[in-house]
């Protein structure tokens, strides 16, 4: 493995563009390490010194110091991203959720499992912004939706994955029943930190720090079986170094690049996609399900736990289709339908909340809640389930796709990264704000997020041109076709080149030059 990577490993675009995902994963593993933990005793009890459940407003500071240290180390990746490269960032990541896992293991009070999981957070923050990065670069345009979607995917494992070990370990007495999947979860992280020195880096990172023949060489593994006259790989090999000399000519990179013509476009774009994506509710439905679904009426630890892992399986079950199709589909179909039909559900299950619910009293707190109607209560359930699977199908997967494939290469690592941290601020404030929005407004807060959904729906049919099944210097002629606000006018055939037209546009270069 001289070449710092394994080739055989390069040679194939799954692999290579899947293992890093492992990164998304943990994201998964904390969002059910604290949803089947809500109705623990042994947590409750632990991480609240009058022994009673956390308030609703504590219990929201715990799972929101995750969020909070995320948007942290999704900043961070302006500056790791560029300066280490993308593979050194995502093994910083995941040293970093070790360290974080052992605390939250050994946590004795609600100050050290915070501490423990804002550095998780951290952690999540850095892998979920620079592991789409990594995938985009280092994929063919063909594949490039899918590969990015298994981010999402690896999501959704993760979530289900710990759920079961949280659901296992809710058979022990004891703090037990928490600590060992907590100190379990490190396990990935370790498995993704030791992997991905077999992995290249980036060749468009490369080339842009002057490493060209690193680049060509690992694109040829890439794309061409080794073969660096392969016309793939020297179309892909011109087309990354015409764009990162032409931005060169623009400057030093800066944050007030983001603000230049052509590129404030997309950061607004990419940021606003992933505000949308934690204001359909969705992470909502996934932190707190234990809460959504006692409030429907659903009663018994074990039930709620059985039917909270039915919700997780369908998630991991309905990424599949997009994964498979979202480079086909393309990803303004998604994003419209899939807010379209979210927005339904909600308004149903508010609507069933609404007209079936009284205020009563859960876990000894007054709440409104479902009471002595199974029918309601099963119908909230599967409407909860048809909006999980709806988002799974749709807005999961291609919510990380096109915030990592819109940026031109010199401000890549850095749009990406605030797009991400937008992300991570609204789950933030959502993680903190759900559980009283929850306690006092009650079925109004999915008719809350539904409004929010019906409102992304419009966002992106008038402002998302279509990006699908095109390189990352394609998509440059995407957005030079303007249509701000009339985005279904850019046809899905803009930008297709092929390696004639890549080196008569680098021969018309170098003649204007010399003229």
């Amino acid at each position: 493995m001289g070449k710092g990577y394994n080739a055989r490993i390069a040679s194939n675009p799954y692999i290579v563009g899947t293992f890093a995902c492992i990164g998304g994963g943990l994201f998964g593993l904390d969002i059910s390490s604290m949803s089947a933990a809500l109705n623990n005793p042994a947590y409750t009890s632990t991480f609240n010194n009058i022994f009673v459940q956390p308030t609703a407003n504590a219990q929201g500071a715990i799972v929101a110091s995750m969020p909070a240290g995320s948007l942290i180390g999704a900043l961070s990746v302006t500056y790791l991203g560029d300066k280490l490269g993308r593979k050194k960032t995502i093994i910083l990541a995941a040293l970093f959720w070790v360290i974080g896992s052992i605390l939250q293991c050994a946590s004795v009070n609600r100050g050290m499992l915070v501490v423990g999981r804002i550095i998780s957070g951290i952690s999540v923050g850095i892998a979920s912004t620079v592991v789409p990065v990594y995938q985009s670069e280092i994929a063919a345009p063909e594949i490039r939706g899918r590969l990015v979607a298994f981010q999402q995917w690896s999501i959704t494992w993760g979530i289900l994955l710990q759920y079961f070990v949280q659901f296992g370990c809710s058979y022990i007495n004891g703090t037990a029943s928490f600590r060992i999947p907590w100190g379990l979860q490190m396990i990935p992280a370790i498995i993704l930190a030791l992997g991905m020195i077999a992995f290249p880096e980036s060749p468009r990172w490369l080339v842009d720090h002057n490493r060209e023949a690193e680049a060509l060489e690992i694109l040829a593994d890439l794309h061409g079986g080794g073969n660096q006259q392969d016309d793939l790989v020297v179309l892909e090999f011109e087309e990354i170094k015409s764009q990162v000399y032409f931005e060169r000519t623009e400057g030093a990179k800066s944050w007030s690049d983001l603000l230049k013509p052509g590129v404030s476009r997309r950061v607004v774009l990419g940021s606003s996609l992933q505000m949308w994506s934690q204001l359909t509710g969705m992470n909502v439905m996934m932190y707190y399900v234990v809460y959504v679904f006692e409030g429907a009426g659903l009663t018994g630890r074990r039930a709620n736990l059985i039917a909270d892992s039915v919700q997780y399986v369908l998630n991991v079950s309905f990424t599949v289709p997009a994964i498979i199709y979202i480079d086909k589909w393309g990803r303004r179909p998604m994003f419209i339908y899939g807010c379209l039909v979210m927005g339904f559900w909600l308004y149903l299950v508010g609507g069933l909340q609404a007209r079936f619910g009284q205020w009563g009293t859960l876990n000894g707190a007054t709440t409104w809640v479902v009471v002595n109607n199974p029918a309601a209560t099963k119908a909230i359930i599967v409407c909860s389930y048809f909006f999980v699977s709806s988002f799974a199908i749709t807005m999961g997967p291609a919510s990380w796709a096109y915030p990592a494939e819109i940026f031109p290469m010199r401000v890549r690592a850095k749009a990406v990264s605030l797009s991400t941290a937008t992300n991570w601020l609204f789950n933030f404030a959502l993680a903190w704000a759900a559980p009283p929005m929850l306690a006092n407004i009650q079925w109004k807060t999915y008719f809350v997020f539904g409004t929010f959904n019906f409102a992304a729906c419009i966002h992106f049919f008038f402002c998302f041109p279509e990006t699908a099944q095109r390189s990352l210097e394609e998509i440059e002629d995407v957005f030079a076709q303007g249509h701000e606000y009339s985005a279904w006018a850019v046809s899905r055939s803009v930008g297709k080149k092929d390696l004639a037209d890549v080196l008569a546009h680098k021969v018309d270069e170098k003649e204007s030059v010399d003229a």
